[in-house]
């Protein structure tokens, strides 16, 4: 009886990278043992150049906590890499310490995957804390598409959110690309590679709490963050079928160009972002920033307000 239930249940892998910050993860960890979802589940705590401490929680029955260096590239993208290689699951899931899934999440999107097979990946709406309110982020439809990722983002799919078949990251989708500058962007490469490849579905529920206050790693890396972009731009040849698609991702280049301080940079890129799309504010904020009209730190202290990011 019960190897005809292990073999019904699913096996579900959460990988959780991490870097010296002990007391975020174990919340992190924490919230995944509570989910209610009925599945054989093992949480991978991925530690990035710091030592292995397992957090001491309660395991409830069907999981397993187990904790690994990373043996990859150092980063969130070789740390994710080295937790897909150690995961057993059917299916692996994406947690940053930083972050906490919300009851239900994971029931929900085995639910999703169950009645969308097409679909690459699953993800979820989120909740932001940017340490003084919650504000939720929906996604802007239950299903999204490669046109969808190029013209934007979608922020509010959170890479925390993020459920997809361990086979496709494996074979046909890929691990993610560690040779993206700081890891940057490597949740939006991703989702552009599963998009290309079927849907991506969306549970338009805020299942995941997202911390956004400043404390990210990435958190005023803009010299890393411009070129993480030029890099997408290259890896990425369909941005150049939609000019608007084209025109943002070429502002948010001049934004960090001239936040970084490569002012006369961050100028030829925002002409170009305009030229593409006249619309685009942050090729307007870019040039203020490079005369020193503004400071990039109060632009974004602002955005962030509103959970939301440049």
């Amino acid at each position: 009886m019960s190897g005809q239930r292990d073999d019904a249940t699913p096996r579900v892998s959460v990988v959780i990278p991490t870097h010296n910050r002990p007391e975020l993860m174990t919340l992190a960890v924490r919230s995944v043992l509570s989910q209610d979802a009925a599945v054989i589940g093992e949480v991978i705590v991925v530690f990035d150049a710091c030592a292995v401490e397992v957090p001491d929680v309660e395991v409830p029955r069907g999981w397993t906590l187990r904790g690994i260096g990373n043996s990859r590239t150092r980063g969130l993208a070789g740390a994710r890499n080295s937790g897909i290689s150690e995961a057993r699951g059917e299916y692996v899931a994406f947690l940053d310490d930083d972050d906490v899934w919300l009851p239900g999440k994971l029931t929900a999107q085995l639910d999703r995957f169950a009645r969308t097979p097409r679909a690459a990946v699953v993800g979820t709406a989120m909740v932001v804390d940017n340490g003084a309110e919650e504000v939720v982020r929906l996604a802007p439809s239950e299903t999204l598409t490669h046109d969808d990722f190029l013209r934007n983002r979608n922020p509010g799919v959170h890479s925390s959110s993020l459920l997809f078949r361990r086979s496709d990251l494996l074979g046909s989708l890929g691990l993610i690309d560690e040779d993206l500058p700081r890891s940057y962007g490597e949740d939006y490469d991703i989702l552009l590679r599963a998009s290309a490849l079927g849907e991506v579905a969306v549970v338009n529920r805020p299942l995941v709490r997202v911390l956004w206050n400043g404390q990210s790693y990435y958190f005023g890396q803009w010299a890393a963050y411009a070129e993480a972009l030029q890099y997408l731009l290259r890896k990425h040849p369909d941005f150049a079928t939609m000019p608007r698609a084209l025109g943002r991702i070429e502002a948010q280049v001049s934004f960090a160009l001239a936040s970084s301080g490569q002012g006369s940079e961050a100028r030829e890129w925002a002409s170009r972002a305009l030229v593409h799309d006249p619309r685009q504010v942050k090729a307007l904020l870019a040039i203020a920033i490079s005369l020193r009209v503004i400071t990039p730190t109060a632009v974004t202290r602002v955005v962030q307000r509103f959970g939301r990011g440049i």
